[in-house]
């Protein structure tokens, strides 16, 4: 039985992915900046496979990215939080409206 998707908005979405504690899967639906492609991406939060120690050059939060590990590619990724389209978390369906 396939649950219909709830309906939440832009920064109710948002929330959700900052809040999203532990390693467990999520996928999410959003427009990358790049070249305004649909991304789908099966990911976890907190994910430290891989992190050398330097640090990032930039800070995610002040340009709305949240860092994520996106497991299929096996590496860690951006997400644009003000583009996300659909959120799959905690056996739940959500959709972003306007």
């Amino acid at each position: 039985m396939v649950k219909e998707p709830i309906e939440i908005t832009q920064a109710q979405a948002q929330q959700k992915i900052k809040d999203y504690k532990g390693h467990q899967f999520f996928t999410v639906e959003f427009v990358k900046r790049t070249n305004n492609e649909v991304r789908k991406m099966n990911c976890r939060k907190g994910v430290r496979k891989g992190v050398r120690g330097g640090g990032l050059r930039f800070d995610p939060v002040s340009k709305g990215l949240v860092s994520v590990f996106d497991v299929p590619l096996g590496q860690h990724r951006f997400i644009s939080l003000d583009t996300i389209k659909r959120v799959n978390m905690m056996g739940k369906r959500f959709i972003v409206t306007s």
